[in-house]
This record gives C-alpha cells, structure tokens and sequence, in this order.
C-alpha cells in the first residue's frame, strides 16, 4: 500500500498562483531580471499578453523594446512583461520498477520514456519602474499600492476580454 502512495516524487512543483503574487524576479525563474514581478497565471495561449497589451496601448511592443510607458496618478512608469514556463517534475518509481523486475529477467526496458514526467504552467511577471530605474514594486515605494491595484486591473482586463479590440476601442 505505501509503494502506491509513494510512486510519484515531485522533484520540481509550479507554483499555484491564486489572483496575483509579488516575487524577487530572481527566485522565481532565473532568467528574470533581479527586481520584484507581479505574477499571476496564464491560462490564454502564448503571445495572448503581447497582443493585449499592443491593443491596449495601440503600440508594437517588440519594437518599444519592452518598456511600455504607463501612467500612474499622472506620475509616469514603464511596464515590462515576460511570459515564463515553470514546471512540474516528477519522478514515476512505478515504471522505473517494472522495468528493473523485466530486465532481471532478461528484457529489455520498456518503461523507459515514463521514469519522470513534466507538466507546465504559463505566468505573465510583469515590472514596473520609472525614469530613474527605480524598482517600483518594492513594498517601500510611495506608489506600491496604486501601482498594484493598477496591475490587479490590467490582469483582470486581460484575463476577461477576448476580442482585444475591444480593449482598443475603449483606451481611445
């Protein structure tokens, strides 16, 4: 009984965001830059937040170079976005087991492909910073939580909305 309780051993676990959450970049995936990032989860097909966020602002994000200009109680700020993979790994003894008893016995593996298996999860981690570069998700900044409930409002208008243009049509 305890071998089925134990078959699986989970070696990477993705997080499991409820709304949105704030991380040092660094320590949620490495290639992050080292400032605090809003993340929350991505459930819409990749590339959907660049195409939400060109129609919301009406720019080409890849030409802008990632700093899209947004204003904050008429204080201007720049939103940069990354979409992330974080994965699930584990690994599976139950395969790993059957096929140590079958070459034992002479066989070849045939359990192989199925010792560990992955399952992804997609996050939008945005930062926000200003003229001077300052990190402005840090809890100390003046504008921390205007700055929050403003990104709370762009995920939840991107989560919501499926036909973008209309995301365009209102910003006008």
């Amino acid at each position: 009984m305890s071998f089925c309780a134990f078959s699986c051993i989970p070696l990477q676990i993705a997080p499991n965001i409820d709304g949105a959450k704030i991380y040092k970049g660094k320590k949620f995936k490495k290639q992050l830059p080292k400032q605090y990032v809003y993340v929350f989860e991505d459930p819409k097909d990749a590339n959907e937040f660049y195409t939400y966020i060109n129609a919301k602002f009406d720019i080409d994000y890849d030409i802008g170079g990632g700093n899209v200009p947004i204003t904050i109680n008429q204080k201007k700020y720049y939103l940069t976005f990354y979409e992330v993979e974080r994965n699930t790994k584990t690994v599976n003894l139950v395969p790993i087991a059957v096929d140590i008893a079958s070459e034992s016995k002479g066989n070849d593996p045939i359990f192989e492909n199925m010792y560990t298996s992955r399952n992804g999860s997609w996050y939008i981690a945005l930062t926000v910073s200003d003229d001077n570069f300052n990190d402005n998700l840090k809890e100390d900044d003046p504008a921390h939580k205007q700055i929050l409930k403003h990104l709370d409002y762009l995920r939840n208008e991107y989560l919501t909305t499926v036909n973008y243009m209309e995301v365009y049509l209102k910003s006008k």
